[in-house]
């Protein structure tokens, strides 16, 4: 069985990507809504949550688990693989691993493999692109995206917008006028710190990806997004080509668990999967 872990209902849009690609697996998601939002938490807070989201998968027989949170996968995703991770699967004596979605997004914004580094000769690149990220607080102050992507790709320069209200927004099912508002605040606060639009965008929270069609109108038209939960879903099915050996089931299941109130979501969330979803008590 494949876990899928969020703050909240954001990780649906990661979620519907990958059972799309993978009919057969079985799928645990599991919103950490009682502690929601990441965004505005301290990097001990957050690492300690995401952990303790991935036992509770682990523990319900997930081999993997998907962080479909930006913040979680920036915070905790490194120093769980590091220090975590290894002793843990060695005391319930089975493989299990973690991943997040940064490092496929980073793969489709710059159209390079992770493992690329660039040849830093000294000198400005005659044309530079820019890449705005819309994200929460706690992953535009990790700086993750500037640093990952400078590494790889001197002619793409980052800037991030940090939206700390668009979470609480989408999970408390807010109005298309009031999103739309925030949004358009945001994208005009980026464009002024840029001195014009970016060339290309990452709604660097997957959440923002409810309300992608928001951030498209009020970018010019024809921006490109680079989507989150198609370039996970493409990272998965390789790992999981590469990996046999983690289980991923063949049965179809799909389970929706919340460590909050459980019943169905709200209008946001009906609208952008084309139905109800209902959640059970984690």
């Amino acid at each position: 069985m494949i876990g899928v872990f969020d703050s909240g209902v954001g990780g649906l849009t990661v979620h519907r990507a990958l059972v799309h690609r993978l009919p057969q697996a079985d799928f645990t998601y599991l919103a950490d809504q009682a502690n929601a939002p990441y965004g505005v938490k301290t990097g001990e807070e957050i690492v300690e949550l995401t952990k303790a989201g991935c036992i509770r998968l682990f523990e319900r027989g997930a081999s993997l688990v998907v962080l479909a949170c930006n913040t979680a996968s920036a915070i905790a995703l490194r120093r769980l693989q590091q220090t975590w991770l290894p002793g843990y699967r060695k005391e319930i004596g089975r493989p299990v691993n973690i991943l997040g979605i940064i490092v496929p997004t980073i793969e489709a914004a710059t159209g390079l493999p992770w493992e690329h580094e660039a040849e830093r000769r000294g000198e400005k690149a005659e044309k530079v692109d820019i890449l705005g990220v819309f994200a929460t607080q706690a992953t535009v102050r990790s700086r993750v995206y500037e640093i990952e992507i400078d590494k790889r790709k001197q002619d793409l320069a980052v800037f991030s917008e940090p939206c700390p209200e668009l979470v609480p927004l989408i999970e408390g099912d807010a109005s298309a006028v009031d999103l739309a508002k925030a949004v358009e605040a945001h994208v005009q606060a980026l464009k002024a710190r840029i001195g014009r639009f970016p060339d290309r965008v990452v709604l660097g929270c997957t959440h923002y990806e409810i309300i992608a069609d928001i951030f498209r109108a009020a970018l010019p038209a024809g921006t490109p997004l680079i989507q989150q939960p198609a370039s996970t879903a493409d990272a998965l099915e390789l790992y999981l080509e590469r990996h046999p050996d983690y289980v991923q089931g063949t049965s179809g299941s799909r389970v929706f668990l919340t460590t909050g109130t459980p019943g169905p979501q709200n209008g946001l969330v009906r609208g952008f999967w084309g139905g109800p979803v209902t959640f059970d008590a984690a």
